[in-house]
């Protein structure tokens, strides 16, 4: 009898419903146009400063390894470590280092379709250009998955955090770039970055190698970010290698040295050229660039303060070709050697340091109060009298990284010590404000601000002095409304 119930029942549910759905059916109200962009008015200037000459290799391009092999290799392919040519010379760069350099080196592995479990392993080796021993020392280091099962392993997942965040005792990152660059701005070393090595002549060290799996993982994505800050007495060859491998064990280090003679895992995203006109492609980096780090003091031309009276005022942060903001200024790194079909500068400055000081002064006759902002304007190469900002909030996040910031005003109104904030800003994203600073007229004030470009961020973004015109509870954020009205273009 159950069996025939629904055989009974389906004519009359379906002359019931039929008409009912052969009714006109109210139509979703159409979305809501997005806003134009609003100019907010005010100076846009070139960045004071330049980079440094410390080398870093910059090792980016494949993004997504598809393959095992050389990822990136400052050896000399004629002579190898032993005296002996490499399997393919071409592979490598010739490019040996001495002294102060870095190594940053940021990829995702997207698992294999045969297996569930893989695991892509990289490695860094080196060895000693010349004929003795070499003594690499860390400086400072960090690493992390974008997804970890290991406790061991160090993760930053992609969390969905607010724009500001004040970094306290229990850290704030979110995703591999932020966390490395979060790390390495307090000056740590991570515990799986050794202290440093003694590499033997004639031989190849490894000095260190890391998982990037995907087992247990929806979907089959990792991420790894690795940035170093090493030290070498003597010249010395680096290279980073990928591996497939054992699941839950580094392969044998006989595979890194067959892997160095080998040729080079599959780049990608081959660049415009230099100068060509039409939609550019920039890529991704693989190679060693110049410069690690962008010193500046910021002030007024020919003096040794800036005043308050510049403000609103912004300063370009990794602009980059066309992407000046109107400055004209390109702060990219430029590339000593790198591989053909690889970016030909280091657009975006992933890994470089940012430290910057700000003595302000108050030249007026009254009362000044600037608020700080690190924002994310709308990417442009053409002067506009100020920054564009979208009216509508987008959801591309084109920053995820700390800002430390010395001489905010602290509670009482006066300068206050080192802090940092952590930011996730948007495309076209105004502020937030990380803080104020109060002159009395004649007062000086000194700020410095610091902080590591992260990987995953996209340039260019603003410094930013605005001035206050509303009340503003001491310690408490600044609201974007007190700064020059915004304008459409």
């Amino acid at each position: 009898m159950r069996a025939v119930l629904p055989a009974l029942l389906l004519p009359w549910l379906t002359a019931l419903v039929s008409p009912l759905l052969a009714q006109p059916q109210p139509s979703a109200a159409p979305k809501p146009a997005p806003a134009p962009p609003v100019l907010r008015p005010g100076t846009v200037a070139p960045l004071p400063g330049r980079l440094d000459a410390v080398p870093m290799l910059n090792d980016n391009n494949p993004e997504v390894i598809k393959g095992p092999g050389i990822l990136l290799s400052t050896f000399d392919g004629q002579r190898g470590y032993d005296g002996r040519p490499l399997g393919v010379p071409a592979a490598h760069l010739n490019a040996a280092l001495s002294g102060p350099f870095e190594l940053f080196s940021h990829h995702i592995y997207a698992g294999t379709p045969e297996s569930l479990d893989s695991t892509l392993w990289l490695a860094v080796v080196a060895a000693p250009r010349g004929s003795g021993p070499v003594k690499l020392r860390t400086v400072a280091g960090s690493t992390a998955l974008s997804q970890s099962v290991d406790p061991d392993q160090p993760s930053a997942p992609f969390l969905p955090l607010p724009a500001l965040m004040e970094q306290g005792s229990t850290p704030i990152w979110a995703g591999p770039g932020s966390r490395v660059a979060t790390e390495l701005l307090a000056r740590q070393r991570s515990p799986l970055v050794p202290e440093g090595w003694t590499l033997p002549a004639g031989r190849l060290s490894t000095l260190m190698v890391l998982p990037l799996p995907v087992r247990g993982l929806d979907p089959l994505l990792n991420g790894l970010n690795l940035q170093l800050r090493l030290h070498s007495d003597a010249p010395v060859d680096v290279a980073t290698l990928a591996a497939f491998g054992p699941v839950d064990r580094p392969p044998d280090p006989a595979v890194w040295q067959r892997l160095l003679q080998g040729g080079l895992s599959p780049k990608e995203h081959s660049p415009s050229p230099r100068g060509a006109s039409g939609p550019m492609i920039y890529s991704r980096v693989s190679g060693v660039q110049e410069g690690s780090a962008w010193v500046g003091r910021i002030t007024d031309p020919g003096r040794p303060t800036l005043s308050v009276s510049r403000a609103p005022i912004s300063w370009p942060i990794a602009s980059l070709e066309r992407g000046t903001l109107g400055t004209g200024q390109v702060q990219t790194a430029p590339l000593r050697s790198l591989y053909p079909g690889t970016a030909w500068a280091a657009h975006g400055n992933y890994g470089v340091t940012y430290d910057l000081s700000l003595p302000l002064r108050n030249d007026t006759t009254k009362p000044s109060k600037l608020a700080l902002a690190l924002e994310s304007p709308i990417k442009t190469d053409q002067p506009l009298g100020g920054l564009r900002f979208n009216a509508t909030p987008a959801r591309a996040v084109m920053f995820r990284g700390t800002v430390e910031v010395s001489g905010l005003d602290n509670d009482a109104g006066g300068p206050g010590g080192r802090r940092r904030f952590h930011l996730v800003l948007r495309a076209g994203q105004e502020g937030p404000t990380l803080g104020t600073v109060s002159l009395r007229p004649g007062q000086e004030r000194q700020l410095r601000v610091r902080l590591i470009y992260p990987a995953d961020a996209t340039p260019p973004q603003v410094l930013s002095l605005i001035p206050v015109t509303t009340p503003v509870a001491p310690g408490a954020a600044v609201k974007q409304s007190g700064a020059p009205p915004a304008s459409r273009p």
